[in-house]
């Protein structure tokens, strides 16, 4: 190394194993609700966020549909969703979504975003208002909301919940070491601090969180996580393999094997989580009915 160089020396990629295949994102159903997306104007997490379950779920009609735009207030290192100045408001989403959900043929359906920081609700009111607009156009459709962290904020977590969805889920991402590199602008006791409070102010509803596994986290941080989000009366837990949308994004470490996400499901169901849901593919809004 020359004298007074700065050399940035990135971690040995590790080898994708053969067994990490996603079905590819072809056939009528993903043609057909690829064309319902773009008509009714609608983002989805699928597509902002570079899934690779987005062929499996497509194909199965269902989808996870993002508001609020798709332009993000942070700059976390794994997200492929884009980010800078956030879109205005569209306050006729929540019919749209309804719309499109209805066209859809769902009996369940999942409500993300993007952080909103710049909104003192975080945007809150919208995901109420898409809350009641499913329900009113689709009556005994279950709706699951992913939300961002409302920067801790109770009141705004009051809005969502008293809408009355049927799971509330909000995703820590990974373990508190890896927060700064991870998750730009979130803190880990601030993301517990907001399941907690969701699950002890509206016990009836489900609460759910999921970590994105081979960032360079030990296993046994892992289970440690696990414990703290068991001890903030989460309900629900996803485990799945992180995987890089772009050389831009945090690279990937280490492809965790499947026997380990097994014994993870073993652990997080002996800890008293009602579900459990742990594999290489595994997302948050994966098989969310299932999981409910």
């Amino acid at each position: 190394m020359l004298k007074g160089v700065l050399v940035n020396i990135e971690p040995a990629k590790p080898k994708r194993p053969e067994w990490l295949r996603a079905p590819a994102p072809v056939g009528d159903n993903y043609r057909d609700l690829k064309d319902l997306v773009s008509r009714l104007k609608l983002h989805t997490v699928c597509e902002s966020a570079a899934c690779p379950n987005i062929g499996d779920c497509w194909n199965r009609r269902t989808a996870t549909f993002m508001i609020l735009g798709n332009v993000c207030t942070r700059r976390c290192g794994f997200c492929a969703v884009q980010k800078g100045e956030p879109l205005e408001v569209d306050y006729d989403e929540p019919r749209r979504v309804a719309e499109a959900v209805e066209a859809m043929g769902l009996s369940y359906a999942v409500i993300t975003s993007v952080n909103r920081d710049d909104r003192k609700d975080g945007g809150a009111d919208l995901f109420a208002a898409v809350i009641r607009a499913i329900r009113e156009r689709i009556p005994g459709c279950k709706v699951e909301v992913l939300t961002p962290d409302f920067q801790g904020s109770h009141s705004a977590i009051d809005i969502v919940l008293d809408a009355a969805p049927d799971c509330f889920n909000h995703n820590t991402e990974t373990v508190p070491r890896l927060y700064r590199q991870v998750r730009l602008g979130a803190r880990f006791e601030r993301s517990l601090d907001v399941l907690h409070y969701a699950k002890t102010s509206h016990p009836e509803i489900p609460a759910k969180s999921g970590l994105m596994l081979g960032l360079g986290e030990t296993n046994a941080e892992v289970r440690e996580t696990m414990r703290q989000l068991r001890a903030a009366k989460v309900d629900i837990v996803t485990l799945g393999q992180y995987l890089r949308p772009s050389p831009k994004h945090l690279p990937i470490i280490r492809y965790v094997p499947t026997n380990e996400f097994a014994e993870l499901r073993d652990f997080g169901y002996s800890l008293g989580f009602q579900h459990v849901e742990a594999g290489p593919l595994v997302r948050s809004s994966y098989h969310a009915d299932e999981a409910l």
